[in-house]
């Protein structure tokens, strides 16, 4: 199916590695021109590299997103580099799982406030798009009791409503805005591996809740992802989309 991506302008944080490079390698294979940032200048380099071999305009820099000038400088940037802004793809989090003052803000200035700061500089850039879309990844622990107080479930439920509200204001000036919830996703370097080779009772409970029987891939998170960023979903604006196998035992109305 071709999504109409061709010679959109895309933008993805955490883009050098897992859901994020994944996300940005389906962009570029529809044909989509890429920018992506995260904190490791070396990873950055080799995802951009990568992308370019696919034959599609790509940049990339290294920046952390709860420096808000240095984020809004690399938006600025890479939009003027790229030649305008029609996706926007934020998906940055500190992954904090302790219940301490300082993981809390430190989740906050990166998952809220980073994200928050990355939508408000790319804004005037999507704007000037027609077909302007926003599609943060969240996560099926803002959903449900998931590994007990944690940053991360609280700010990432945070994170599901504010994109709601979002989709509402910009829906006037026909940007799109909308998330995805992963489930349990594995790759090499995760937190799944990591889980799997450093305590590895955590990894098979947790791999033992998946109805499916499996852990999902950044690549299946990364084909809802894009799915939504495309003109094919045109008139899809503020749901949050679960990729999780059926992990989630809620009921979504």
């Amino acid at each position: 199916m071709d999504l109409g991506l061709k010679g959109k302008k895309a933008m993805v944080t955490g883009g050098s590695r897992g859901i994020g490079r994944a996300i940005a390698n389906r962009l570029a294979m529809e044909g989509a021109d890429v920018a992506i940032c995260a904190r490791n200048g070396n990873e950055v380099a080799e995802a951009v590299a990568a992308l370019q071999g696919m034959g599609v305009q790509a940049t990339g820099s290294a920046v952390d997103v709860s420096d808000s000038p240095a984020l809004k400088a690399w938006i600025n940037s890479a939009a003027n580099e790229l030649g305008g802004l029609d996706i926007l793809g934020p998906n940055v989090s500190a992954m904090a799982s302790v219940d301490t003052d300082e993981a809390w803000q430190t989740a906050f200035e990166i998952d809220i406030m980073g994200t928050i700061h990355t939508v408000q500089a790319a804004l005037p850039h999507l704007e000037k798009s027609e077909a302007g879309a926003i599609v943060t990844i969240n996560s099926v622990a803002a959903l449900q009791y998931f590994g007990g107080v944690r940053p991360y479930n609280t700010l990432k439920a945070a994170l599901v409503n504010h994109m709601s509200n979002l989709a509402h204001e910009l829906a006037p000036k026909g940007i799109r805005v909308n998330s995805v919830s992963p489930g349990t996703i594995y790759f090499k370097g995760g937190v799944w591996h990591t889980r799997e080779v450093e305590t590895p009772e955590i990894y098979k409970g947790a791999l033992g809740l998946n109805p499916m029987g499996r852990m999902g891939t950044p690549e299946e998170v990364a084909n809802a992802t894009v799915f939504l960023c495309s003109p094919m979903a045109s008139f899809i604006s503020g749901t949050n989309l679960l990729v999780d196998g059926a992990l989630t035992p809620s009921v979504q109305y």
